[in-house]
Protein backbone atom coordinates (compact mmCIF):
# COMPACT_ATOMS: atom_id res chain seq x y z
CA UNK A 1 0.00 0.00 0.00
CA UNK A 2 1.44 3.24 -1.12
CA UNK A 3 1.43 6.10 1.87
CA UNK A 4 -1.26 9.29 2.04
CA UNK A 5 -0.85 12.63 1.48
CA UNK A 6 -2.47 15.49 2.11
CA UNK A 7 -1.27 19.02 1.32
CA UNK A 8 -3.84 21.68 2.39
CA UNK A 9 -3.61 25.87 2.60
CA UNK A 10 -5.12 27.38 6.08
CA UNK A 11 -6.17 30.97 5.23
CA UNK A 12 -5.74 32.94 8.71
CA UNK A 13 -7.25 36.14 9.60
CA UNK A 14 -5.04 39.56 8.43
CA UNK A 15 -2.34 39.32 10.93
CA UNK A 16 -2.72 35.75 13.10
CA UNK A 17 -0.66 33.87 10.28
CA UNK A 18 2.26 33.45 13.13
CA UNK A 19 -0.81 32.63 15.74
CA UNK A 20 -2.10 29.81 13.58
CA UNK A 21 1.53 28.57 13.10
CA UNK A 22 2.64 28.09 15.95
CA UNK A 23 -0.74 26.29 17.28
CA UNK A 24 -0.52 24.15 13.96
CA UNK A 25 3.33 23.25 15.29
CA UNK A 26 2.32 22.68 18.36
CA UNK A 27 -0.66 19.83 16.55
CA UNK A 28 2.68 18.09 15.24
CA UNK A 29 4.21 17.54 18.58
CA UNK A 30 0.93 15.83 19.48
CA UNK A 31 1.10 13.87 16.31
CA UNK A 32 4.70 12.10 17.22
CA UNK A 33 2.02 9.56 19.05
CA UNK A 34 -0.26 9.07 16.39
CA UNK A 35 -0.56 5.51 14.08
CA UNK A 36 1.64 6.04 10.87
CA UNK A 37 2.70 9.46 11.04
CA UNK A 38 5.63 9.68 8.92
CA UNK A 39 5.59 13.75 8.13
CA UNK A 40 3.87 16.87 9.10
CA UNK A 41 5.03 20.04 7.91
CA UNK A 42 3.73 23.28 8.43
CA UNK A 43 5.18 25.88 6.53
CA UNK A 44 4.68 29.59 4.93
CA UNK A 45 4.76 31.38 1.21
CA UNK A 46 6.37 34.89 1.67
CA UNK A 47 3.85 36.00 -1.27
CA UNK A 48 0.88 34.93 0.54
CA UNK A 49 1.45 36.34 4.40
CA UNK A 50 -1.94 35.37 5.65
CA UNK A 51 -2.08 31.46 4.12
CA UNK A 52 -0.44 28.09 6.22
CA UNK A 53 0.52 25.25 4.51
CA UNK A 54 0.30 21.88 6.12
CA UNK A 55 1.97 18.63 4.23
CA UNK A 56 1.08 15.48 5.96
CA UNK A 57 2.56 12.09 4.87
CA UNK A 58 0.94 8.93 6.57
CA UNK A 59 0.69 5.13 6.35
CA UNK A 60 -2.59 5.12 5.28
CA UNK A 61 -5.31 7.22 5.18
CA UNK A 62 -7.73 5.57 7.71
CA UNK A 63 -4.22 6.32 9.92
CA UNK A 64 -5.05 10.20 9.44
CA UNK A 65 -8.44 10.15 9.75
CA UNK A 66 -7.42 8.13 13.22
CA UNK A 67 -5.15 11.20 14.35
CA UNK A 68 -8.04 13.20 14.97
CA UNK A 69 -8.91 11.24 18.24
CA UNK A 70 -5.11 11.53 19.74
CA UNK A 71 -5.82 13.81 22.80
CA UNK A 72 -5.25 17.33 22.71
CA UNK A 73 -5.70 17.38 18.90
CA UNK A 74 -9.35 18.79 18.36
CA UNK A 75 -8.38 21.19 20.90
CA UNK A 76 -6.26 22.94 18.85
CA UNK A 77 -8.63 22.53 15.98
CA UNK A 78 -11.19 24.59 17.98
CA UNK A 79 -8.61 27.48 19.13
CA UNK A 80 -7.03 27.64 15.44
CA UNK A 81 -10.78 27.88 14.08
CA UNK A 82 -11.53 31.22 15.12
CA UNK A 83 -8.54 32.81 13.66
CA UNK A 84 -9.33 31.17 10.27
CA UNK A 85 -10.46 33.56 7.11
CA UNK A 86 -13.76 31.26 6.52
CA UNK A 87 -13.84 27.47 6.80
CA UNK A 88 -10.84 25.06 5.69
CA UNK A 89 -10.85 23.79 2.33
CA UNK A 90 -10.15 20.02 1.44
CA UNK A 91 -6.48 19.50 0.90
CA UNK A 92 -4.85 18.11 -1.71
CA UNK A 93 -4.49 14.56 -1.79
CA UNK A 94 -2.11 13.15 -3.85
CA UNK A 95 -0.63 9.97 -4.63
CA UNK A 96 3.20 9.57 -3.49
CA UNK A 97 4.95 7.60 -6.36
CA UNK A 98 8.62 7.51 -4.36
CA UNK A 99 11.29 9.52 -3.13
CA UNK A 100 13.99 9.89 -0.51
CA UNK A 101 12.55 8.44 3.14
CA UNK A 102 9.39 6.97 1.48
Amino acid sequence: MKPYLLHGKLQAQTGHALELTSILIEASALLLVAKGCKMYVVSKDSNKPDAVFITEIWDSKEDHDNSLKVEGVRELIMKAMPILNGPPSKGQELEVMGGLGI
